[in-house]
């Protein structure tokens, strides 16, 4: 359980202490003091970038003046039970350092090694249209699900965009009159088979355990959605095939478009191509013709089925960050939502712009009100 949050010259933050006590806290103030800052600050506890997507750089405070942002730091302190505390930081030691270090009881660490500590899962504003949006978002917030759960898919993931850019390079020098190496290109296209191959099967079964998670928790005032992932990848490993045939599969597909991708100058076959749908049940229509409000609500739906789901599948705690969680959402979801989150025991971060938008947390939750730089 996170017992207190540290930043230094972080976004808007010179520095400041936050103590979390255990259940919901709700962080309220005008826009613009603050609060999204915090709940990036407590996403960036997991690999990856955060919930802001932003790079190190751009995390640094700057005073006026300043071209550039500042060394920065966040820590958290956890309780580890039987008295025991553990002590998370990241950041960059250099102002302008374009990757951050991750420490763990002051010991440099993997950033892999932050998912044994805690799990955060969040949904922000930006997902609000998340159906509707861009096939390359869906499928990075799907990801993140999955490697929330297992661990080594980020790497994966990350194994598999490095090779297919080599790959891409070596097609487009081809296609400018460079002869690309084939035995360079069958490597590549090897690795791709076999990294591709263990991220369908991956994402495919987290589908699997999501949907399960979704229809376990019934006929609630959150809309129930029917998932699926279009790829021919996360077909065959839906439809049971071993990972050999998968990448089997993948390598084949690739070897086919080489002309086709250096023509195009992008690669347009294999996993990265996915994508995540939705079926609005109720409605028998795709989620991506829905309002903002109703794909706000397939979205929590989804995330709550995903906390339900990291319960089962690790003794590591969720920590679940919803940014502007009231908005676009009526009356009744709102007070649902609260409600389930106080009913599943989590330890939630909530954010918005007034605090009367929180009144069914009252006696149930921390109320902090965020200012410039610090708190009320």
């Amino acid at each position: 359980m996170i017992q207190s949050l540290t930043l230094t010259d972080f976004r808007s933050y010179a520095s400041a202490t936050l103590p979390v006590p255990a259940g919901p806290v709700v962080l309220y103030g005008p826009n613009g003091a603050g609060k999204t800052n915090l709940l990036e600050a407590l996403s960036l506890f997991t690999p990856g970038r955060g919930l802001r997507a932003a790079t190190a750089v751009e995390m640094g405070r700057r005073e006026p003046g300043e071209a550039g942002g500042r060394a920065w730091a966040v820590a958290l302190t956890l309780d580890a039970g039987d008295g025991d505390e553990v002590r998370l930081g990241t950041g960059v030691q250099a102002a302008g350092a374009a990757r951050r270090i991750v420490r763990i009881d002051g010991e440099t660490a993997q950033p892999g090694r932050l998912l044994d500590y805690l799990r955060p899962v969040w949904a922000t504003p930006e997902q609000d249209r998340l159906f509707s949006d861009a096939r390359a978002g869906r499928l990075k917030f799907f990801d993140r699900l999955v490697f929330a759960a297992v661990p080594d898919h980020a790497a994966v993931v990350a194994g598999y965009e490095k090779a297919l850019r080599e790959r891409l390079r070596l097609l487009t020098d081809g296609a400018e009159g460079r002869e690309a190496d084939p035995l360079w290109l069958d490597a590549l296209e090897l690795r791709l088979g076999e990294a591709g191959a263990r991220a369908a099967t991956a994402r495919a079964a987290a589908l699997t355990g999501l949907q399960a998670g979704i229809d376990a928790r019934g006929d609630r005032p959150f809309p129930q959605a029917d998932l699926g992932l279009t790829g021919e990848a996360e077909t065959m490993a839906a439809a049971g095939a071993d990972e050999d045939s998968i990448a089997a599969a993948i390598r084949e597909g690739l070897v086919r478009s080489r002309a086709r991708d250096a023509a195009a100058g992008r690669s347009l076959f294999g996993p990265h191509r996915s994508d995540l749908t939705a079926l609005h049940r109720e409605k028998n229509r795709p989620a991506a013709e829905g309002s903002s409000g109703e794909q706000k609500a397939l979205v929590l739906n989804l995330i709550l089925a995903q906390i339900t789901r990291l319960r089962t599948v690790s003794a590591v705690p969720p920590v679940l960050l919803l940014d502007e969680a009231p908005a676009h959402l009526d009356a009744r979801r709102r007070a649902a939502l609260f409600e389930e989150i106080v009913a599943l025991g989590l330890q939630a971060f909530l954010t918005g712009t007034e605090a009367d938008l929180f009144t069914d947390l009252t006696g149930h939750a921390a109320f902090v009100k965020v200012e410039t730089g610090g708190f009320g």
